[in-house]
């Protein structure tokens, strides 16, 4: 299995920019699809983004399309979340996920979560 620790959230203004980092440790890191889901206040917990094995292939969330930017160094262990032009929406409880093979799965069923980390964005 994998252990996931997240990190890099903050109270930042509408329009600014925070990056998350997710680090694992454990099993092979290239073997699972990576990504991110959110959980505002009194609502379920949602996909943010997903990027394969190897990265070449990325999927977004219609709301973050064109401000978020998911991308992973395999040999480093960690995968990124770059947000930018932040809305005071964005504010959640960020957790980042993994599973084995695709992002499909990922995406439907995430098999490992992050402990998680608060975005906050002022307006």
């Amino acid at each position: 299995q994998v252990q996931l620790v997240d990190s890099g959230g903050g109270l930042v203004q509408a329009g600014g920019s925070l990056r998350l980092s997710c680090a694992a440790s454990g099993r092979t890191f290239r073997d699972y699809a990576m990504g991110w889901f959110r959980q505002a206040p009194g609502k379920e917990r949602e996909f943010v983004a997903a990027i394969s094995r190897a990265g070449g292939s990325t999927n977004y969330a219609d709301s973050v399309k064109g401000r978020f930017t998911i991308s992973r160094d395999n040999a480093k262990n960690t995968v990124y979340l770059q947000m930018n032009s932040l809305k005071p929406e964005d504010t959640a409880v960020y957790y980042c996920a993994a599973s084995l093979s695709t992002i499909a799965r990922l995406i439907g069923s995430p098999a490992y979560w992050g402990q998680g980390t608060q975005v906050t964005v002022s307006s």
